[in-house]
């Protein structure tokens, strides 16, 4: 019993689970609620979406600091180790799949339904028969001005904030592999330091984007209603900043941790994790910046 014991951990019974299915059919119910709403009754989504996500926020971090806890009380060995790794490779191997299938999107309408729409190879009768004048060329307005969709728009600029912010995240992923090596090789302050940028490049890069998406709205006429552009647009870099404000909040709480010693050169999984999550983050705006503002 006690090789099987150094061998493997078997967690005390939790709730956690149970309460996490319970928050997260809140938060969904609410959302379906909201968007499927008449115009004058969307409070009831709302509301039940409110709770839901700060159910789902508690329950993150009851359960994050059971977990914790579980580890500062020296419970976990190699194995316990080895499956955390796992654990997180194939997430971020999801999240690979998730924005894979929406970069797919992008590459299937922009190669084959917008030359369709334009007449060219199969498209010649869709063409001639629903949409007769359509321009088929990416980004543009279809060659309808304000007779399409949301009205005639503009498209962000590649060389402006998108640059900054590609540039401001590239940093980033800098000052987190310093840190990760200040880990290793015990410079607390150093940690603390360049961990602390990190978490001031996610904040400012959230800051810009948000800054772009008023910019789009009030002056680029460029919304979720402009055509499949804008849908694409905002599902992508919408997502995106979804994923940099979730990493943003990770980074401090290790942040957090680090200061209160929670982490030694051997044992920092928890570290490592979150900066697995940063760069994954960091390539998929690359990808972002290359395919959606540049090309």
């Amino acid at each position: 019993m006690g090789q099987q014991h150094d061998a493997y951990f078997v967690p005390a019974r939790s709730t956690w689970p149970f309460v996490a299915a319970v928050v997260m059919f809140i938060t969904v119910f609410g959302a379906a609620h909201w968007l499927n709403a008449e115009p004058g009754d969307a409070g009831f989504g709302k509301t039940v979406l409110t709770v839901g996500v700060i159910g789902v926020l508690g329950m993150f971090f009851g359960w994050f600091r059971s977990v914790i806890n579980e580890s500062l009380g020296g419970n976990y060995n190699h194995q316990v180790d080895t499956s955390f790794r796992m654990g997180m490779m194939w997430f971020i191997f999801s999240e690979v799949m998730f924005f894979g299938a929406f970069f797919g999107a992008l590459f299937y309408i922009r190669m084959f339904s917008v030359p369709w729409l334009g007449g060219h190879g199969h498209g010649v009768l869709t063409h001639e028969f629903l949409w007769s004048d359509y321009t088929a060329a990416w980004g543009a307005n279809g060659g309808n001005g304000p007779e399409q969709a949301g009205g005639a728009f503009r498209t962000v600029p590649a060389w402006g904030l998108p640059l900054l912010n590609t540039l401001i995240l590239l940093t980033s992923s800098v000052t987190v592999t310093i840190a990760h090596h200040a880990l290793r090789a015990g410079h607390r302050g150093r940690i603390l330091l360049f961990l602390g940028l990190t978490v001031l490049l996610g904040a400012t890069f959230l800051y810009f984007q948000a800054h772009e998406y008023m910019e789009a709205y009030k002056e680029l006429n460029l919304t979720l209603h402009s055509g499949v552009y804008g849908s694409t647009f905002f599902l992508l870099t919408g997502f995106h900043g979804l994923h940099v404000t979730l990493g943003t909040i990770m980074l401090a709480v290790i942040w957090l941790r680090v200061l209160k010693g929670h982490f030694n050169k051997e044992h920092h999984f928890g570290f490592e994790a979150v900066a697995w999550y940063w760069h994954f983050v960091d390539v998929v705006w690359l990808g972002l910046f290359m395919f959606v503002y540049i090309l």
